[in-house]
């Protein structure tokens, strides 16, 4: 079918069913003094439940979510949510930019109107693109798949239909972080026939690995610090990626529970320092939290580590991406690979070595993701 235009209204119901909750959350105990090292921290997820439970208001959340133009398509039988803002200026460049976990499409609300409409926020005009921000399947107002196997390469394939089919764009860019960034990764390695380039916030596939004999020293040093962030860090990818079912039932019951397993993700991968809310508004966190909620998507949402995981030998990719590639490197990103790895798996046209911000690039660091993109695509527009 043809998209429709989409607008979110929750319905009070589901509102006041979230107030009853969380004013019954049953609250964990903690050890004294220990800060955000065992996970979320008690006192500041109890102030945070506390704050919209009293003081958040969804429905300006709502509004200023809807001034962002969204649709809805059937792609492949599945509903694609999307925001889809044109660009002004003498010739728009078409560019879809993909969100991962635990984002969502709210992520890019401050990126775009600077990306539209650069004349307006002190930019070039010829810098305009037409933008192209979809929910991926499962995840907020998209459709739940309900079969196996929607995996980043499968959703690849979805996103170059709706960009090809559905909105008639011949050749498009593709930018993404986290989940994003495989997303486009596989749009630049399978659909090079459309897409003209990529952009990435971060370097998450597994294209590019050398044997042992083959690496740099940076490389080395590299891996090590990763495997300490595998051990320390990364136990929340391993429960989704093999028993997703079981961690549903609870973050899909308890709005606290759930408010606590994503902030603890945006509070250790952003640039803040251990204080989140230097990175991020009470507001942002919620809002992007109330997504998850009032979708019901959580389930849905974490089942893509596990399908990615198990994808039928592919894994995350693997082969050379010959499309041209831009690279953002912000520091406090959470898996970095060296410049050298990033150049055996991608056609590497740029790469910027940013001063701050981490994962979360276009919430943390709006003004410099959006010149680092003007600046790649700049030369593949013709």
């Amino acid at each position: 079918m043809a998209s429709e235009s989409f607008i979110i209204d929750v319905p009070q119901a589901v509102l006041d069913d979230l107030n009853e909750r969380l004013d019954d959350t049953r609250w964990p105990d903690e050890i004294p003094g220990s800060g955000w090292d065992y996970g979320s921290n008690l006192a500041y997820i109890q102030e945070l439940v506390a704050y919209w439970r009293t003081r958040f208001d969804w429905r300006a959340q709502e509004r200023l979510l809807n001034a962002m133009p969204q649709f809805k398509a059937d792609v492949d039988g599945l509903s694609i949510h999307f925001v889809h803002q044109r660009g002004k200026g003498p010739d728009p460049f078409p560019l879809i930019m993909i969100h991962g976990w635990p984002g969502s499409f709210f992520e890019m609300y401050k990126v775009l109107g600077p990306l539209t409409d650069p004349a307006a926020h002190g930019g070039d005009p010829a810098d305009a693109f037409d933008m192209v921000v979809p929910s991926l399947p499962g995840y907020g107002f998209s459709g739940q798949p309900r079969e196996r196997g929607m995996d980043t390469g499968r959703i690849a394939g979805l996103f170059a239909k709706l960009m090809s089919e559905e909105l008639g764009y011949r050749r498009f860019g593709s930018q993404g972080g986290d989940w994003g960034a495989s997303v486009t990764t596989f749009l630049g390695a399978r659909h090079a026939d459309v897409v003209a380039g990529i952009h990435l916030n971060m370097v998450i596939s597994g294209r590019g690995a050398a044997s042992e004999s083959e690496r740099t020293e940076e490389e080395k040093r590299w891996l090590k610090e990763f495997e300490a962030f595998r051990a320390e860090e990364m136990g929340y990818a391993t429960i989704q990626g093999t028993k997703p079912q079981t961690l549903s039932y609870g973050l899909n019951d308890s709005p606290a529970g759930l408010c606590a397993w994503i902030v603890e993700k945006f509070r250790r991968w952003s640039d803040c320092d251990g204080d989140v809310e230097r990175s991020f508004t009470k507001d942002e966190l919620l809002t992007n939290v109330m997504i998850y909620w009032v979708t019901q998507t959580i389930g849905s949402s974490v089942r893509l580590y596990y399908e990615s995981f198990h994808a039928q030998g592919q894994g995350l990719g693997s082969g050379r991406v010959e499309v041209p590639t831009g690279v953002a490197v912000f520091p406090k990103e959470i898996v970095k690979p060296p410049r050298a790895t990033v150049e055996r798996a991608y056609n590497l046209q740029r790469w910027t070595e940013m001063p701050t911000g981490g994962h979360f690039a276009a919430l943390e660091e709006p003004k410099a993701l959006v010149e680092d993109i003007r600046a790649f695509f700049r030369p593949l527009r013709g």
